[in-house]
């Protein structure tokens, strides 16, 4: 036995000698020190042996192993070397080059459009506030006199939560205008805020309507609030967002809640005024409605009408960033596409 752990030594020594390749380097390890070698082999036969003859032949068969374990561990680390230098030598890695970027996240066109609205109202005093998406009937409809038999409901394609029969039937808000009543309830005069927000109407999704979209609503109210202030106030919004050479235009138009009411557009974006398809050919886009608060909307709220005064509009967030960026299709902002969305 000690003859053969002689010849299995100077085998081994001699195969690794030619060894050249770690990946043969490994298939020599599974030969000469796997669980299935010639050398456990040996080992495992010594419980066969007298005590002396087991002193002796463990004794060498142990020296073997670390013999074969030691030049194992430098042939490994010779090849794993001249590996590394042959890749080198061959790279054309160039480590002065910067890193890859990371990707990195962003805010919404939405969210950053909303941002940007209520940037421009707080700069002019404006407190920003939210409110509950699920509303009541009272709140969405009849505090803003539009009672249950007004004809300016069909304009609202509404989501309903309950019945809408039920006195306290609750909905999807169709606008953010019930937060004006919510707050006219809660405090006094003066109050200007603007009400960012999420609103649902159950419409045909196109090109320009969607089911879900934001609104920004607008509260002024204070004495001696005059329809002077409330241009000047949508003035200086429009030609914020809009660029300082807009075009601004007020006509007059209905809302329940305002008297009198009226419509903000700013002068096409496309063909400044002289007429396109864009526009209709009259050289305008309306983007928000607006109006002094009706006095039956303030008395309803506790504010003595013929003490206090205020104004209110509204505007949809998503139109204004089609007109703000050139969008063509509302569906755009909710399909989930980078390639649309890493434009903002």
């Amino acid at each position: 036995m000690q003859q053969e752990l002689n010849r299995l030594e100077s085998t081994a020594l001699e195969e690794l000698s030619r060894t050249e390749s770690l990946a043969e380097l490994e298939q020599w390890r599974v030969r000469h020190l796997g669980k299935k070698s010639a050398l456990t082999i040996v080992l495992r036969r010594l419980g066969s042996l007298s005590a002396e003859e087991r002193r002796k032949i463990g004794a060498r068969a142990n020296a073997v192993k670390a013999t074969l374990q030691s030049r194992f561990d430098e042939k490994k680390s010779a090849l794993t070397s001249r590996q590394l230098d042959e890749s080198l030598a061959h790279s054309t890695l160039d480590v002065t080059l910067p890193g890859r970027p990371q990707p990195y996240g962003r805010l919404h066109p939405i969210t950053r459009m909303i941002g940007e609205i209520c940037a421009v109202f707080a700069r002019m005093g404006f407190q920003i506030i939210e409110g509950p998406e699920v509303e009541y009937d009272y709140y969405n409809f009849e505090a803003l006199n539009i009672p249950r038999d007004h004809p300016a409901r069909d304009m609202f394609a509404t989501l309903w939560v309950d019945h809408k029969d039920d006195p306290n039937a609750r909905l999807l808000r169709t606008h953010t205008s019930p937060m004006q009543v919510r707050i006219m309830e809660q405090h006094k005069p003066p109050l200007r805020f603007v009400v960012p927000g999420r609103t649902y109407r159950y419409e045909a999704t196109d090109a320009t309507h969607d089911w879900m979209f934001h609104q920004v609503e607008g509260l002024a109210v204070d004495t001696d609030i005059t329809l002077r202030d409330l241009k000047e106030t949508l003035f200086e919004f429009c030609k914020s967002i809009f660029g300082r050479d807009t075009g601004v235009r007020f006509r007059c138009d209905y809302f329940p809640f305002v008297e009198p009411g009226g419509e903000v557009a700013i002068e096409c974006v496309q063909c400044r005024g002289s007429g396109c398809r864009m526009c209709g050919g009259t050289g305008w886009l309306e983007i928000l409605g607006t109006g002094l608060v009706h006095p039956q909307v303030l008395e309803r709220c506790g504010i003595d009408s013929t003490v206090y005064s205020g104004f209110a509009f509204g505007m949809g967030v998503e139109r204004i960033a089609i007109l703000r960026h050139g969008v063509d299709d509302i569906r755009h902002f909710y399909s989930g596409d980078f390639r649309f969305l890493r434009q903002f």
